[in-house]
């Protein structure tokens, strides 16, 4: 490696770890960072319910699909929807309705390829679709975060500060 490629070699590598510090400068120092606000996400369900759904989640194969308190690797998932907290969103007799529909995308439109909507559960037993209904409407999330994520993403759709 001639002198030359040496120095610009240098001159990258300073600078790349120079803005590798500042980000971690600016992490340790962001007030909002220093709040210990918890997970957002929390469940009401019972450990009976959550056991009894969760024998139907994976039968069903939810989770090829779907992800519940994990990360999702995003190089090998579908793009639906991640159940945390969809109990914030949407009461049981809404999950109910949806589970048990011939066609779900006519209760919540999907832009997903085919292969990929929501599958119907219309035949599943109403013992097992209530049982995915009430354990869905039981996943939550806190307050405090679905307000940042509603803030978040008015202004990233709209470019304007967000007032409730």
């Amino acid at each position: 490696m001639k002198r030359g490629e040496k120095v610009v070699l240098a001159v990258i590598a300073v600078i790349v770890l120079s803005l590798m510090g500042r980000n971690l400068w600016h992490i340790e120092s962001d007030p909002e960072a220093d709040k210990d606000k918890g997970i957002p996400y929390y469940s009401t369900a019972s450990k009976e319910l959550e056991r009894d759904a969760m024998d139907v989640y994976h039968k069903q194969n939810c989770k090829g699909c779907h992800s519940l308190w994990t990360v999702r690797n995003m190089l090998e998932s579908v793009p639906a929807p991640i159940l945390d907290g969809m109990g914030s969103l949407h009461n049981e007799e809404w999950f109910f309705q949806y589970f048990s529909a011939a066609n779900p995308q006519a209760i919540l439109p999907s832009r997903l390829k085919l292969e990929f909507r929501m599958p119907s559960y219309a035949a599943l037993q109403e013992h097992d679709r209530r049982l995915l209904a009430s354990y869905m409407a039981s996943l939550k999330v806190q307050d405090w975060y679905l307000e940042e994520t509603r803030k978040a993403e008015y202004e990233k759709l709209t470019g304007k500060d967000y007032h409730p």
